[in-house]
């Protein structure tokens, strides 16, 4: 409780922090924050092309089916990948003045997230221009789903900003492993897929194993539930994020422990 009070008395080290990244993030680029906007975009646009035309991929409106999944993966990705680097990049504060320094980490997720929040707008507006509509009920349940995926990718920030500080190589590991990782999540494709894949091949008990592994995966539920609301206009079930929160609230404290006996010796490795 004290530690969480510290950090709560640097909140607005915080926010400014987090409106320094949004506002460098494409600093001294022509379009600026619109990149915001323009690389989910153009990432959709490509996907959908290999997936939807040129492999074929049977989903009605198969550039809605993988938007809806996409952001939220994109916030994941940037979570772990930015925050695996959030302590190194600000290497001359953290050696000239105290403060908590799990704040780099929340800050570097928070502006993930924000980043998200801006480019569900355009989500929404391409779901009402399409045809395809809202379900407000169900919409009802999507801050439920962001706050746990914050959780899970606050989780593994904290986890990974302090272990590259003493191995840096560990940030160019996370780029292979975020990007297989999207191969093992339901984000181009969804779980029926998977399922019918393994049943066509009849791969009996490895392929039930196959199944578990794929849905132990903390990400699978959560990019399940997002296109539950989204593209399908479903109430989902939200008790089958409890294993994602969990893991998350597991990976917090061990990124805890983490920061309490890795941080004296940053300033020492930079």
């Amino acid at each position: 409780m004290k530690q969480l009070k510290e950090i709560y008395d640097y909140r607005e080290m915080i926010f400014s922090l987090v409106k320094k990244d949004l506002r460098g993030r494409y600093k001294g680029s022509v379009l600026g924050f619109l990149w915001t906007f323009i690389n989910p975009l153009l990432q959709l646009v490509v996907f959908t092309l290999v997936f939807s035309i040129i492999m074929r991929a049977g989903y009605e409106q198969y550039y809605l089916f993988l938007f809806v999944a996409l952001v939220p993966w994109m916030f994941f990705a940037s979570s772990v990948q930015d925050g695996s680097t959030s302590i190194l990049r600000e290497k001359d504060m953290v050696k000239k003045i105290y403060f908590p320094r799990e704040v780099l980490p929340i800050a570097t997720v928070t502006s993930s997230f924000v980043n998200m929040l801006l480019t569900f707008i355009v989500i929404f507006i391409v779901l009402l221009v399409s045809g395809r509509g809202l379900n407000p009920v169900a919409l009802l349940c999507l801050p439920i789903v962001m706050i746990v995926q914050y959780i899970l990718c606050l989780g593994i920030a904290l986890i990974v900003a302090s272990l590259t500080v003493y191995f840096r190589d560990l940030q160019y590991i996370l780029g292979i492993v975020v990007m297989a990782l999207q191969y093992m999540t339901p984000v181009m494709f969804g779980v029926d897929m998977v399922e019918n894949a393994i049943q066509e091949r009849g791969m009996g008990a490895l392929g039930d194993f196959m199944l578990f592994v794929f849905n132990l995966n903390p990400m699978t539920p959560i990019i399940n539930i997002y296109r539950q609301i989204m593209y399908y206009k479903q109430i989902p079930d939200l008790s089958t994020l409890f294993v994602a929160f969990a893991m998350g609230i597991i990976f917090i404290i061990i990124g805890n422990v983490l920061f309490k006996k890795l941080q004296r010796g940053f300033a020492e490795n930079f």
